[in-house]
């Protein structure tokens, strides 16, 4: 077969792959943010719509907003769509996070980083174990976020931390806790949202301010699902309990890294000077 033709197929075999896996993910049952949430701030900034099928947050120059889950978890998978501040949101961060809490607590995050229009949103990733974070991964994402919702997903369990984008694999952060990595798996964590203002940080290291004329910025929300140990049959227990990537996930993951990814830790020879954190020597999956 020609190398020309060989390629192609195989774009249009990861494509097809892409569509179907988005459609799985748009089509997870939804939760009820009333029986699952608590607002943590922002008065009526936050509000739950819709018998309980929509959250939105909102910005003002006085305040944002934010929620938080009433359960903790530990383990699990976690999915949550979201629908991102539209328009010109440089300063803004929507922050999407499973956190513990204490100094020593452990955390799981999604950051958006707002920029002007018609710039690509930053996807903004860390893993903390045991009070220490430094493991940032940055990517631009294959779509507008802000023109409908998307399912961003937390694969959690003891092997490994899997970071999903409409059921795409764009992270893996493995158990290495064999040479010395802390990994967390040992405190419950709730789930925290919060749309705020960081513009002296988030949008080109704080050069681009946020426009205030623009506020309200909103973000939504909607079919939030929580599969645990403790929500689950053992048949979908089993398959976020040992869930990794196969050969089509890793091609998936490949892709991403490969064209999306802007920043990752453990290419930053200047920060880690001394040599480079021991988990950056080892398999990605």
């Amino acid at each position: 077969m020609p190398f020309s033709s060989s390629c192609s197929k195989v774009s249009m075999v990861l494509v097809v792959s892409l569509f179907v896996t988005s459609l799985m993910a748009m089509t997870a049952s939804a939760g009820n943010f009333f029986q699952d949430f608590d607002v943590t701030f922002g008065d009526q900034r936050a509000k739950i719509l819709n018998g309980g099928q929509l959250l939105t947050l909102n910005l003002d120059k006085a305040s944002g907003s934010g929620f938080k889950s009433k359960n903790e978890y530990l383990l699990g998978r976690i999915d949550m769509q979201i629908k991102l501040v539209s328009g010109n949101s440089a300063g803004t961060v929507t922050a999407y996070y499973l956190s513990s809490e204490g100094p020593t607590h452990d955390e799981i995050d999604f950051e958006f980083l707002g920029n002007v229009s018609g710039d690509p949103y930053t996807l903004h990733t860390n893993v903390f174990s045991q009070g220490k974070g430094n493991r940032e991964q940055q990517f631009h994402l294959w779509f507008d976020p802000t023109k409908a919702f998307h399912t961003y997903s937390i694969v959690w369990n003891s092997q490994r931390i899997i970071f999903l984008v409409d059921n795409i694999p764009i992270r893996v952060f493995t158990n290495l806790e064999t040479i010395g990595v802390p990994f967390p798996k040992n405190q419950p964590m709730r789930i925290y949202s919060s749309l705020w203002n960081a513009d002296d940080w988030a949008t080109r290291g704080g050069l681009v301010k946020t426009d205030w004329t623009q506020a309200p910025f909103t973000a939504s929300y909607r079919n939030f699902q929580a599969s645990t140990t403790s929500t689950n049959s053992l048949t979908e227990q089993s398959a976020w309990q040992t869930q990794g990537l196969d050969a089509a996930g890793r091609n998936r993951l490949r892709w991403v890294q490969q064209k999306f990814m802007v920043y990752n830790y453990c290419s930053d020879l200047k920060r880690f000077p001394q040599g480079l954190p021991v988990e950056c020597r080892r398999s990605r999956f």
